[in-house]
């Protein structure tokens, strides 16, 4: 690896943990700055992500869409108070750098979009101190450069487990 690429894995290293303390923060209303504005999000079990079907548990086509998410959660939901941790590992730059145009980022031009896989967990802490790990699964990723650094273009969130729990309105 030459210099421009550490750089730039310690800058999608950065982008991973700076999005897992994000959400265990409950910072949810910055979750999606770290999103393009025409984003793809979606989270799906990995039997209909293997078998191409477009279905997704969550979805979400752009930045404002995930912002709506967030307000509804916010105000709409109503649940017991509980911690979130989410723990990022293996992420893998799995092709890029490709030329991408970011629309709704002021039309930039990028000569860094990537596509990225990760492995997470996400525990689940309720108010009694009991823990369960909440989810497991894999991201899949394109992220591009932009002026104000590395977005997500896209975020496939595969959970590994059919059985989703009753919850799952928090962003992962």
């Amino acid at each position: 690896m030459d210099l421009a690429e550490v750089a730039r894995r310690l800058e999608l290293e950065s982008l991973y943990a700076d999005y897992a303390a994000c959400l265990d923060a409950d910072r949810l209303e910055e979750w999606p700055e770290f999103f393009t504005h025409d984003c793809h999000y979606r989270v799906t079990s990995a039997e209909n992500f293997e078998a191409g079907l477009p279905l997704g548990l969550i979805y979400a086509s752009s930045k404002a869409m995930l912002q709506d998410r967030v307000s509804a959660l916010r105000e709409a939901n109503i649940y017991e108070p509980q911690r979130y941790r989410h723990l990022i590992s293996g992420i893998r730059i799995e092709r890029g750098p490709t030329p991408a145009t970011v629309s709704g980022e002021g039309g930039l031009a990028s000569d860094d979009a990537l596509d990225l896989s990760a492995s997470f967990l996400v525990v689940r802490t309720m108010q009694d101190g009991g823990m369960i790990l909440f989810a497991a699964g894999r991201y899949i990723d394109r992220a591009v450069r932009t002026e104000a650094g590395w977005k997500f273009a896209s975020k496939i969130v595969v959970l590994d487990s059919r059985q989703i729990d009753t919850l799952l309105a928090i962003p992962l």
